[in-house]
């Protein structure tokens, strides 16, 4: 292993983090990668003691596969997905939606989708109370699909997140209407049971792999019609491996393997951090003042005697400060919650409970550590 140092928050990549940094873990980990359910943030994926189920590589569907990979929640992001939507619908003539939901929410929301009301969408939308589905936009985002793209037909091929919600809901209404037999109440349950198994151990292998079946499921159902999927940038990337355990390839992976060139992705994840500072403040390095961009505060409470972390861009500084002494330390473009760009320098300030304050500095030379674009320290003394 190469000596440097490189601080990773938001995932597996780490080889040797600095300790004032380790912070950043807790509090930058969970965003675009997490996804719309009912489990703890920041729990550790644990590896599946089952055996991975290997899906057969003989392909009945003839359709593209057209993938989107978002941070969850995103206004910009939901507008984009929209429009993108909107376009296939109307000018391809594409009417299958699949998005990172069970399938007994997906099923309930298309039966909203042809109510004269959102009696449903509210009971749905109340299910995803303390995750980042419970977002105004993320409700908008369904109503503007109902009003603009109305014969769209919505697959969830998630894990039976809320299965004791909108699952047991959605088992109701099938017995009411005599669909106790049905294929739709077999696929129910079946997601009910893989809510049950993922949350009983917190297993990310689980729930990529079985993610992977759902989605060849559905998608084998519809013979050559083409299809656009919305999910977390986690489980889109073509060439990546699952977010938590980085043991087996990620769902768009597995599906590329098994369709190969029919399937395409774009992650649009980038969005979530295309903002404009909140403020401009100045500050002093080697007795010259420069505007510095504020980004904004990251809380740390409860993560040891970290109170929060601040971000700052100094503007015009490359220049002043790139042959200063480099330390062997390096903060991936991930961790900061703005684009980052070459030739650009960083101040982070990491602020304790009793009110110390430690200030580092950091420039974006094109560096690549692991395989990660990284910032890397240096020192202003």
């Amino acid at each position: 292993m190469n000596s440097h140092k490189l601080t990773c928050l938001a995932g597996a990549k780490i080889l040797l983090v600095q300790p004032l940094l380790l912070a950043l873990i807790v509090i930058l980990v969970v965003s675009s990668l997490t996804a719309c359910d009912n489990s703890n943030a920041g729990k550790t994926a644990i590896k599946s003691a089952q055996p991975t189920i290997v899906t057969p590589v003989v392909a009945q569907a003839s359709g593209s596969i057209y993938l989107y990979g978002e941070a969850h929640g995103v206004a910009k992001i939901l507008d984009k997905e929209y429009k993108l939507w909107f376009q296939y619908y109307h000018n391809e003539g594409m009417r299958h939606l699949f998005v990172e939901l069970p399938y007994f929410t997906a099923e309930y929301l298309n039966l909203w989708m042809q109510s004269d009301n959102d009696d449903i969408l509210e009971e749905i939308y109340d299910d995803w109370e303390w995750t980042l589905g419970h977002n105004p936009d993320v409700k908008e985002f369904y109503k503007k699909i109902k009003s603009e793209c109305p014969e769209t037909i919505l697959h969830g091929t998630d894990i039976g997140h809320q299965y004791e919600t909108t699952g047991s809901r959605f088992l109701s209404y099938l017995v009411a209407n005599d669909l106790g037999e049905s294929e739709k109440y077999t696929l129910t349950m079946e997601a009910i049971r893989q809510g049950r198994v993922f949350y009983s151990k917190e297993d990310g292998v689980y729930r990529e792999d079985t993610m992977t079946e759902n989605f060849i499921r559905e998608f084998e159902k519809l013979g050559n019609e083409s299809v656009m999927g919305i999910y977390g940038s986690a489980h889109t990337g073509l060439d990546e491996m699952d977010h938590g355990a980085q043991s087996i390839p990620c769902m768009a992976n597995q599906l590329q393997d098994h369709y190969g060139g029919n399937i395409y992705s774009e992650d649009l994840s980038w969005m979530s951090k295309d903002i404009e500072p909140s403020r401009v403040d100045y500050i002093t390095l080697h007795g010259k003042e420069y505007k510095a961009s504020y980004f904004g505060k990251q809380d740390l409470t409860g993560f040891k005697d970290y109170a929060y972390l601040e971000f700052w861009r100094l503007e015009d500084t490359y220049d002043d400060v790139k042959n200063l002494p480099l330390v062997d330390n390096y903060l991936p473009y991930d961790n900061y919650p703005m684009l980052i760009e070459t030739g650009q320098v960083f101040v982070i300030n990491s602020t304790k409970t009793d009110g110390s304050v430690q200030r580092d500095y950091y420039l974006s030379s094109g560096q690549v550590v692991e395989g990660v674009n990284s910032t890397q320290q240096f020192t202003v003394d």
